[in-house]
């Protein structure tokens, strides 16, 4: 067993990547395994050229927000926890969107006998995506409800900070803008949300924990409330 501590990252190779990206790498082949496993960053904006693996790749998105194009199909959005398989042969290339850094994990096998990736031209500026839709939540009500107003509201919880259990007197849809929380609803499992994740809050149902983890979080929530109706949180007490 070897233990590596926080390895140190490199600058990408200028000729593979346009913008700015480090590469920091986690597992080489040795002996048997050809496996290799690398963190990549990318600065916003930044990409690869089109390339592809004699043996495919594995990439898995840990932060941030990016692009992933297989020649011939349109580019798709992918953000944490997403895990794209690449053909071995498939012409591919991936990135960061022009507002939001990305890191991922790539994993591949490297040919016994030394075939290296190729390289291709980099993206054009009508292989970009202009604009990406990407469905992060469908939630149906448990009953039909008289909506005819909304309230958004920016929170942020300071490090370590939480709403203690409670109630809401409507539904709540929120999304994660910075920072993370542990979100749990009574006797379900916790979950740690992370910047671009979603959560709903059922009307009427006890919301054991809203807890921000060590670097505080911020949130978008979205309030649909009906006539004379004002959103509330009320808090439990027993």
């Amino acid at each position: 067993m070897e233990l590596r501590h926080t390895p140190a990252a490199t600058a990408a190779p200028a000729d593979a990547v346009t913008g700015s990206a480090w590469i920091t790498s986690l597992a080489t082949p040795e002996g048997a395994s050809r496996t290799q496993v690398d963190r990549v960053h990318f600065a916003p904006g930044a990409r690869t050229r089109w390339h592809r693996h004699p043996l495919g790749q594995v990439l898995v998105v840990t932060e941030g927000m990016g692009h992933v194009q297989s020649r011939g199909a349109p580019a798709q959005l992918i953000r944490p926890g997403d895990t794209v398989r690449v053909a071995p042969g498939e012409w591919h290339w991936h990135g960061a969107t022009d507002t939001t850094p990305l890191t991922h994990l790539a994993i591949e096998e490297l040919p016994a006998d030394g075939t290296e990736t190729e390289l291709g031209s980099f993206p054009e500026p009508g292989e970009l995506p202009v604009a990406t839709r990407a469905l992060v939540l469908e939630q149906h009500l448990p009953e039909p409800r008289v909506i005819d107003h909304f309230e958004i509201r920016r929170i942020s919880i300071a490090p370590g900070g939480g709403t203690g259990l409670h109630v809401h007197n409507g539904p709540v849809f929120g999304s994660i803008e910075k920072g993370s929380a542990v979100y749990q609803i009574e006797g379900e499992p916790p979950m740690l949300l992370t910047r671009g994740d979603v959560f709903y809050e059922p009307e009427a149902t006890r919301i054991a924990r809203f807890d921000a983890q060590g670097e505080g979080v911020t949130f978008v929530a979205h309030f649909p409330a009906g006539p004379g109706e004002t959103p509330r949180l009320d808090t439990v007490t027993t």
